[in-house]
């Protein structure tokens, strides 16, 4: 899987969520999947 298609996953998943616990978790691997997409290299 590539991280595109990880964070479309994410955003699917958190645009479903309604467990505000749940929600933190995914915006967190959100946030990381994000930040590993932008890295040089």
């Amino acid at each position: 899987m590539t991280y595109e298609q990880h964070i479309e996953e994410l955003r699917a998943e958190l645009a479903s969520i309604k467990d505000a616990t749940e929600s933190r978790q995914i915006r967190a691997e959100l946030k990381a999947a994000l930040a590993m997409l932008e890295r040089p290299g």
